[in-house]
């Protein structure tokens, strides 16, 4: 039995939907343990592309999937997906998709507060997707949010929404000087939402376990990346939940000695989507360049993703933070053609160099990266099958990224394709022991 965890190792955006895919073949449980519908994983199977926000992406390879108790979850957004799959011939019934009793709801009031409040801070506005997702998980900590538990008691839903909309409504209207939310309405439409949901609410904790005592395979997606951690991240720049590993445990029900392994998930280049501090991005023609052949805009919000090289000292943080145990590098095709590559080994700070991420936004801003040069490919990399027959600068290339990481890498994508993925070890398939990357000191080797 193997349980392994999938993260993002950068700012979200790294491709992890397509590596579940991938590994959903081989699991029995997919589990997405944090997180709303302010991520998109983007799947392209046989030319068309699925772009899920809610239903963990194992449900294309007909997978239990569990939403789990870390997540905050729009259910008009949920039925939408649901029913866009049914549409695809995709099973979406209570037997393929469980959610736990105890995630929290979003509510319309979420998202009008998300909304009013960026509005009102203008250009000092964090970027957030305006789902409704930051003040779900505020109402959830404040101990005043919904639970799907409660969803399901009509008594208890409507009582709940009222007296939450008193102060609610008073706060929109007074402080930000918008319309008030109708309680009623709320109600009956959360009231169709339970009736359509209600077969597939569950103590998924108690699922989870079922599966760990039958020996089944289990998986554990999350959303976002590393760096838009709550606690870890570029605070303030980050998303409202923990997208670490650890989280894993937490977000779904289960105990950490189940967990057998960490995915670390990472761009071949380096990309974030709105706004926040982003030492290795590239304002320039190869900037550009990345983005346009990277086809980088923002699976929920349509954004256009900034761009830059790949970013070691992000990456080490990651590997610490998660206990990553090998590496899955994506968008390897996108630095076709391009003559020379760059790899930021540390940060120059005021004389002198820092191999460790700063958490001050202060000094992160006033740090320049010190950058290694390596020779780039002139091949196509796309239709390659084995690592073999990678052209040389492309292994020298990931060669790099096993010493300054520390970890192995195992998967490598070269396109968005399902069957453009190049497997040196499945951690479902133990066939045999992991190969060791050897830690190096950074250096730099050209500024």
């Amino acid at each position: 039995m193997a349980s392994v965890v999938v993260i993002g190792t950068q700012w979200g955006d790294e491709g992890k939907g397509k590596i579940v895919d991938l590994l959903a073949e081989h699991a029995d449980v997919v589990v997405r343990f944090q997180g709303g519908n302010n991520a998109g994983h983007t799947m392209v199977i046989r030319g068309e592309k699925f772009i899920n926000h809610l239903v963990p992406s194992g449900i294309l390879q007909n997978k239990v999937c569990v939403l789990g108790n870390g997540m905050v979850v729009d259910p008009a957004v949920l039925l939408q997906e649901m029913d866009f799959l049914a549409g695809r011939g995709i099973d979406t019934g209570p037997d393929r998709i469980k959610i736990s009793e105890i995630a929290q709801l979003i509510m319309p009031y979420h998202q009008k507060i998300d909304l009013a409040r960026e509005n009102k801070k203008g250009a000092q506005q964090i970027g957030t997707t305006g789902r409704g997702i930051g003040p779900a998980y505020e109402d959830k900590v404040a101990r005043r949010g919904i639970r799907f538990v409660e969803l399901l008691e009509p008594e208890t839903f409507d009582r709940m929404v009222h007296e939450i909309l008193e102060e609610k409504n008073f706060y929109l209207q007074n402080y930000f000087k918008v319309q008030p939310i109708d309680a009623e309405s709320v109600v009956r439409q959360y009231r169709e939402y339970a009736d359509r949901l209600a077969p597939h609410v569950a103590n998924v904790s108690v699922v989870i376990e079922a599966a760990v005592r039958k020996k089944r395979h289990l998986l554990f997606e999350g959303s976002q990346g590393t760096h838009l951690d709550i606690d870890h991240g570029t605070y303030p720049y980050v998303t409202s939940s923990n997208t670490l590993a650890a989280n894993a445990c937490c977000g779904a029900g289960l105990g950490p000695k189940n967990l057998t392994d960490v995915i670390g998930i990472v761009k071949a280049y380096t990309t974030r989507v709105g706004k926040g501090p982003f030492p290795t991005e590239l304002a320039d023609e190869i900037g550009n360049r990345l983005q346009e052949k990277g086809a980088e805009f923002g699976a929920t919000t349509g954004r256009r993703r900034r761009c830059g090289w790949l970013d070691a000292v992000i990456l080490r943080n990651a590997v610490r933070l998660n206990g990553v145990t090998s590496l899955a590098i994506t968008k390897l095709d996108v630095l076709d053609g391009l003559e020379e590559l760059k790899i930021c080994t540390g940060y120059e700070h005021r004389g002198q160099i820092l191999d460790a991420f700063p958490a001050s936004l202060k000094v992160l801003a006033e740090c320049r990266p010190v950058y290694e040069t390596l020779p780039g490919w002139s091949e196509t990399t796309s239709a390659t099958k084995r690592l073999s027959r990678l052209p040389k600068n492309v292994k020298r290339y990931l060669k790099r990224i096993e010493e300054l990481a520390g970890t192995p890498v195992e998967i490598i994508s070269v396109g968005p394709d399902r069957d453009q993925t190049i497997v040196i070890k499945n951690p479902f398939v133990r066939a045999k022991p992991a190969r060791k990357a050897t830690p190096n000191t950074p250096r730099a080797r050209k500024r």
